[in-house]
């Protein structure tokens, strides 16, 4: 019963330990720009979330990327994350979603 006891004890210490492995530090931000810009998730905590917005385009990734942002650039966001970028079996379309910020 003690090494089962010392088991569950080291995987929860461990499981935690990873946990706080993937939350990351505070990065600065860029300076702004007249355009939006793609930041990362860890550069978001002092930002004020405006709301999200969603693009499906024919083309590459790369344009998925450019609506996303021109459509960010429209709402008046200086920031974006992107949280999803998914390809359409076999139509060439791309859907991409973002969280904007100000």
């Amino acid at each position: 019963m003690t090494a089962l006891k010392r088991l569950t004890a080291l995987s929860l210490t461990t499981l935690l330990y990873a946990c706080s492995a993937f939350q990351g530090k505070p990065m600065p931000l860029p300076p702004p720009t007249p355009h939006a810009q793609l930041i990362v998730y860890a550069q978001t905590g002092t930002l004020e979330k405006m709301g999200s917005i969603s693009v499906t385009v024919r083309g590459s990734t790369d344009d998925a990327d450019r609506a996303i942002q021109q459509k960010a650039d429209a709402y008046g966001a200086r920031y974006y994350t992107i949280t999803l970028k998914q390809e359409h079996a076999l139509t060439n379309m791309w859907t991409s979603r973002a969280v904007l910020y100000r």
